[in-house]
């Protein structure tokens, strides 16, 4: 998974947060639109999860190419030497990848605790909401 691609999605859920904010303190007390926020945010939360697992399998798939690939530098260890130039590309193309699936796994951490943190606030949304409904009664 490239970086760019993770920056772009975490962008777009920060937009998608400002306006969803924005249209909140335009009209704060209206039910009917809480409802329909709420389940925006539901929908908001599966996407992230759905995204979050896409991630998990890249990490996966990204983990067995970098196994293949330090079984083929023991190949070309054996077959040119340790200290060859086609070994030497080979170190450093898999310290390259090492220090991207480290990255990536940060951001999928990362993308965790802020999935926790949106379903701690739906949580709350939806308390409100049904605090507001008996208020109405």
């Amino acid at each position: 998974m490239k970086l760019i691609t993770v920056k772009m999605g975490l962008g777009v859920f920060a937009i998608a947060g400002l306006l969803a904010a924005g249209a909140w303190a335009q009209n704060p007390g209206d039910v009917r639109s809480d409802t329909h926020d709420i389940r925006q945010d539901r929908r908001d939360v599966r996407q992230d999860v759905r995204d979050r697992n896409a991630d998990n399998r890249d990490i996966r798939q990204d983990r067995h190419d970098d196994r293949q690939d330090r079984r083929q530098l023991r190949r070309d260890d054996a077959k040119y030497g340790a200290g060859s130039a086609q070994s030497r590309a080979d170190r450093k193309d898999l310290r390259a990848d090492r220090r991207d699936t480290r990255h990536d796994v940060k951001d999928r951490n990362h993308d965790r605790r802020d999935i926790h943190t949106d379903r701690k606030d739906l949580r709350q949304d939806r308390r409100d909401r049904r605090q507001d409904v008996k208020a109405l009664r």
